[in-house]
């Protein structure tokens, strides 16, 4: 039978192969896990059969929770379901995980293993998820590499179904569920006939049905309890030979072995090394390093995990073994060892083989692991006096527990190593993914694609490491020592060590716009030394330009996907570009024949501007321009960890450098020091156009555009070329008005330009040119002083005037969520308390080390956390009973004061008590008069002073959060009545996930699990709460109506109770075919059209409802039509489009007459 070999990650791998043994998948998204249900739903809508012959029926659930209780509940009654998770997800099924196992229910879970956030939170792979759940009595079956998910996936199910245990199939999160490499794919038809029907009908059979009915699940006490659970021994014993049974049968099916525990290495090892997981290729490698040196090493690969057979363990491992090294990807605290450690401990206690057994630690978070630092754990295990406890892959010079690591050479005959630099946003990675596909699909070489990201949501760096060969690739580590490397942006030739990790002899392409002696006087000596050096073969082409010319925007990954190939030749170009241009008119298909004509020109010129630069012979001496380095008065955690993160070095850092951060805590304002200059083309502001509106502000994402007024001497001594002209009102009579913008910080959106609203726009966007005069313009804009507030803050203007809290976040070009969360800083930020959900706006507002939070002058700023996507709101809560216990604490002692001394000051602050706008000016004047009084209740009131003013309380979170999983707990702090506010970002997908439905996806719209378009209504939030009686609730959208919004913010925090604002939220995930520069017009087209209501709900007011939108004015399929989640679906499913837009419409109708009725009453 003919191979087949597929491109897959190793998240489609166990979907592929676990769709067959599906009949019910009940989900949630969390990442990395997400795609293995993306892809079931999708194969479920386009009529994929499973062994049954049925389609799978997927079902997204409310969380992760509500998904393990529909498998267990299908289980019950005799279907065989399955669900996908990571992390947190799986922490919150572990309470159901011991019903299944317990009622010995044939589940299967696959999961993308996922760091458990502790003192922060990581989407990166390690295994403290399952570690945490080894005790729930199911089975645990783990994969090294995409081939052996798709060769172990089946596994699970198999032995699930025969030995009736449930199964946790698990894989490392990001390193192999998103590691791209072509796989043979077992026989589907084969691996299925090894289904036990004896044993599935026995299942069906014992199922509950009223026909034959059973009661599950009884109340047990000790009497008894104790028995039944030892009476489940035998049936964990047998499991082991179940599993080595499926185990031999794939290895007859594929021709590759598998067992239990796989041995690789020298027969009469003495020094082995134990692990699981994507570990396996590094120290397969390692291991063939050593023993090409004579070394007898090798290495026992752990496939079952639990149960954890000693039989089978001690029949793996050769008699000759005298020292074991246990390497565990996760850290138990407090524990004597992590538990593959104990566990291997346990085994060798009770058997008569005297072993020395040491344990270490390595790659949390998916930190890389190399064959270098393995041979380092091999050379301590050689040692006299081995180190355990130990860490590979950091410097840990606190406790001393990390191994040095000498250098390594990863050079294979035969495998092209590869390594291209991007930023996030523009394409590298999508390119790379087809590069990789192109290879595997039409030659018979093996591609390897992984991809490196920092923390940044939008805008980041990203490294994407690519090998190819003739053989199957099994390096699972990043490519350090690099046949050909790109680098996509210029500006990182100046920030990042590229071209030392390029060989002698190998090929470097820059992107840029530098051409002949350009090259010399931008490109740092050091780096042109290294050029000269090592012979290396480079190249320039200027792919933004083409990008542009094109109509591409700032995508130039195509342009630059073309010149890979026509470099390295894996293939012949003209091959590789017909392959491309057919790869590229598969992936941009649904967004119109416009789009592929522009990629398919792309990747002419990407072929043919390619221009060889000939190295100068003066390069090899190339000596640094010594400038004298201006002084910077900047923070410790800027030097000392913010630019080595920034400067991709974090992996560098010592334990030692988060000596005071071991916590999680990190200090605001850290945005401010990064300057990254990433726009290509930034906004340029005509004072002699301006209306002064501030609208250009108030719209802005990343907080660049800042108004100020000026007086006279801060006009004289402004810089040259500080703008001003004559400030407009009455209020601000004889002063002077500018609008700075911060080019290193823009993004280049453009919102700023599509919302002004001045005849002659007075703001431009142009082609950007940073130096530091642009810097000395916008430092001397911070500098002025705050002139109050001369125009109510409450308004477009004077809120403008306000410094916003929160700026240069890493947030989208042209985010809909950032504008709002800016607007609340400006008016509540220097005295909230921030509780932020798990999503979008986490990503974008804490990702370490740019925090775009920040305080004002006197130092406040958003007090911000974050705790779990599923409980915002029960911290939020928390937190609001702490501070107001506090705060009673405080006003018992100043009405002790008070009757000590008479102060009148005092009995201001305690008339101010609850007033939000008066507090901070009587808490400012009392504490002033406390810190002049010789008075131990003086004293004792300033220990905790900062709880004197009075503070809000305001959630922020997306629709994922609010609708869905955190729903139950919202729905009960805002029933407390407490004065807790909330601001729900509405996307109507899970954005940071990668656009699943919720439930506030609209009828009709596409998004992952809802392909064939959503079939239910949106969920009306705001009308649930408003059947309280006593919250105030306000549906908002800033680009149709930003006096509206405003004005709901302000009513919010003024209502003494609970409120709830709801914000339509464009994102980039809706395919807005106007481009996300017209975000804030996207949301008043939503608003014409009917399709989002304006209103306000104030109990308190006679008439309690306020409709702010007008009757439609656009016709609701024309504003359907302008975005890509809903044209998709006339493309793909052209009969559901039809029947599901008429009924959007008559429901978005029926909607708006139903609020109007409602606010007559």
């Amino acid at each position: 039978m003919a191979k087949n070999f597929v491109t897959m990650d190793g998240n489609e791998a166990a979907a592929h192969m676990a769709y067959p043994f599906t009949e019910i998948a009940a989900i949630y998204p969390i990442t990395p896990s997400s795609p293995m249900a993306g892809l079931t739903d999708a194969w479920s809508a386009k009529g994929r059969k499973n062994v049954f012959g049925q389609t799978v029926t997927l079902t997204e659930m409310q969380s992760e929770a509500g998904a393990i209780t529909a498998v267990h509940g299908a289980l019950q009654t005799g279907s065989l379901a399955t669900t996908y998770t990571s992390s947190q997800g799986l922490m919150l099924m572990v309470p159901v995980l011991y019903r299944i196992a317990g009622e010995r229910l044939p589940a299967v879970l696959h999961v993308a293993s996922r760091t458990v956030g502790t003192h922060a939170m990581s989407i990166f792979g390690d295994h403290s998820d399952v570690m945490a759940c080894r005790q729930t009595g199911f089975a645990m079956l783990s994969s090294g590499s995409v081939q052996e998910v798709a060769d172990l996936a089946p596994v699970a199910h198999l032995s699930a179904i025969e030995g009736r245990i449930p199964f946790m199939h698990f894989f490392d999160g990001f390193r192999t569920s998103h590691e791209i490499n072509k796989i043979e794919l077992p026989d589907i038809d084969a691996v299925g006939g090894l289904i036990n029907q004896d044993a599935l009908k026995e299942f069906r059979d014992g199922s509950l049905n009223p026909e034959h009915p059973t009661l599950r699940n009884t109340v047990q006490n000790g009497d008894v309890y104790f028995q039944v659970r030892e009476a489940h021994n035998t049936f964990y014993n047998n499991l082991p030979d179940i599993v080595e049974k499926y185990l031999g049968e794939i290895s007859k099916i594929t021709g590759r072995e598998y067992h239990v525990f796989n041995y690789y290495g020298d027969p009469e090892a003495t020094n082995v090394v134990i692990a699981m997981g994507s570990a396996s290729g590094v120290i397969r490698d390692a291991v063939d390093a050593l023993r090409a040196e004579g070394k007898k090493v090798g290495f026992l690969q752990v496939h079952l995990y639990r149960p954890f057979s000693a039989e089978y363990f001690l029949k793996a491992l050769p008699e000759t073994v005298k020292r074991i090294a246990v390497l565990d990807r996760c850290k138990a605290m407090g524990s004597a060892g992590e538990p593959l450690f104990e566990d291997v401990c346990s085994v060798l206690m009770s058997s008569d083989r005297n072993i020395k057994v040491i344990g270490g630690r390595y790659g949390l978070s998916s930190k890389d692991t190399d064959p270098a630092q393995i041979l380092a754990v091999f050379e301590n295990l050689a040692s006299a006096t081995p180190k355990t406890n130990f860490t590979i892959g950091i410097n840990d010079d606190v406790t001393h527990l990390s191994l040095p690591v000498k250098p390594f050479s990863d050079a294979k005959a035969g495998v092209i190593r590869c390594k291209f630099w991007g930023l996030g946003g523009d394409g590298t990675v999508g390119a790379n993914h087809n590069t990789v596909r192109i290879i595997n699909d039409n030659t018979d070489k093996f591609a390897q694609a992984y991809f490196e990201y920092d923390a940044k949501k939008s805008f980041g760096v990203t490294k994407s490491h690519l090998r190819f060969s003739d053989e199957p690739i099994t390096s699972s580590y990043y490519v350090k020592s690099a046949d050909f490397v790109a680098c996509h942006n210029q500006s990182y030739i100046t920030q990042y060590d590229i071209v030392d990790e390029i060989v002698e002899g190998g090929t470097f392409l820059l992107n840029c716009s530098w051409t002949g002696d350009e090259l010399t006087a931008h490109i740092p000596a050091k780096v042109r030394r290294q050029i000269a050096e090592k012979n290396i073969n480079f190249y320039v082409i200027d792919a933004n330009k083409i990008a542009q010319e094109l109509g591409l925007g700032s995508h130039t990954n195509t342009v630059l996907q073309a010149s890979f190939f026509a470099l390295m030749e894996v293939i012949p170009t003209e091959e590789a570009l017909e392959m491309i241009k057919a790869a590229t008119k598969k992936t941009y298909f649904a967004k119109g024949d416009d789009v592929v004509a522009r990629n398919v020109a792309a990747i002419d010129a990407g072929a043919t501007k390619l221009v060889k630069v000939e190295v100068p012979a003066s390069w090899k001496d190339a000596e640094e321009v010594s400038e004298a380095a201006a002084a910077l008065d900047v923070p410790a955690v800027v030097t000392g960890i913010l630019e080595p993160i920034n400067k991709q070095k974090g992996d560098d850092l010592p334990v030692s450098a988060f000596k005071g951060y071991e916590d999680g805590r990190i200090d605001l304002g850290l945005t401010a020091y990064e300057k990254r200059g990433i726009a290509l083309q930034v906004p340029v502001w005509d004072a002699q156009k301006c209306i002064q509106c501030n609208k250009c502000a108030l719209v802005c994402p990343h907080a660049v555009i800042r108004p100020y007024l000026l007086n006279d001497e801060e006009k004289a001594n402004a810089p040259a070329g500080f703008e001003t002209a004559p400030a407009n009102g009455p209020a601000a009579k004889g002063l002077h008005f500018t609008m700075q913008i911060s080019a290193y910080d823009c993004t280049g959106c453009g919102s700023c330009v599509s919302c002004c609203p001045a005849k002659e726009k007075a703001i431009t966007m142009e082609p950007v040119e940073l130096n530091e005069g642009k810097n000395t313009l916008w430092n001397y804009g911070l500098s002025i002083s705050d002139k109050g507030d001369l125009f109510s803050p409450y308004t477009i203007k004077g809120s403008q005037f306000r410094q916003p809290l929160i700026e240069f976040s890493a947030a989208c070009a042209g985010c809909g969520e950032t504008p709002y969360a800016k607007l609340l800083t400006q008016l509540f930020g220097d005295r909230v308390y921030w509780a932020n959900a798990t999503g979008c706006s986490q990503a974008w507002g804490s990702p370490m080390p740019g925090i775009p939070y920040t305080t004002n002058k006197r130092g406040f700023g958003p007090a911000w956390t974050n705790s779990l996507f599923e409980n915002n709101a029960e911290l939020a809560m928390g937190m609001f009973l702490s501070v107001k216990q506090q705060r009673q604490a405080q006003k018992a002692l100043v009405e002790a004061y008070v009757a000590e001394t008479g102060s009148e000051t005092a009995k201001n602050w305690l008339e101010s008590f609850d007033d939000f706008d008066k507090s901070r000016e009587t808490t400012d004047a009392l504490v002033a008069e406390l810190e002049n009084m010789d008075s131990a209740t003086a004293a004792k009131i300033l220990e905790r002073k900062d709880q004197l003013s009075k503070k809000c309380f305001w959630m922020f979170g997306g629709d994922g959060w609010a609708y869905d999983i955190g729903f139950g707990g919202l729905d009960h702090v805002v029933a407390s009545g407490e004065d807790i506010n909330v601001f729900v970002v509405d996307t109507e997908i899970y954005s940071n996930t990668g656009g699943q439905s919720s439930k506030a996806t609209p009828l009709g719209a596409v998004a992952q699990f809802a392909s064939a378009g959503k079939r239910s209504r949106k969920k009306d939030l705001g009308a649930i709460f408003q059947t309280y009686g006593n919250v105030y609730v306000a549906q908002v959208a800033m680009g149709a109506d930003p006096n509206q919004l405003i004005k709901a913010v302000k009513e919010a925090e003024e209502h003494k109770g609970p409120s709830v604002i709801i914000a339509y939220t464009p994102c980039a995930a809706h395919g807005i075919k106007a481009g996300m520069a017209n975000v804030q017009q996207e949301m008043k087209r939503a608003v014409d059209a009917g399709y989002w209501i304006l209103y306000r709900y104030n109990p308190n007011a006679e008439k309690p409802l306020t409709v702010d939108s007008k009757e439609p004015s656009l016709d609701y399929e024309e504003f359907l039509e302008g975005e890509t989640r809903y044209a998709a679906l006339k493309r793909t499913f052209p009969e559901h489009a039809e029947t599901l837009f008429k009924a959007a419409k008559e429901d978005s109708g029926v909607r708006y007459q139903k609020y109007k009725t409602m606010e007559e009453m």
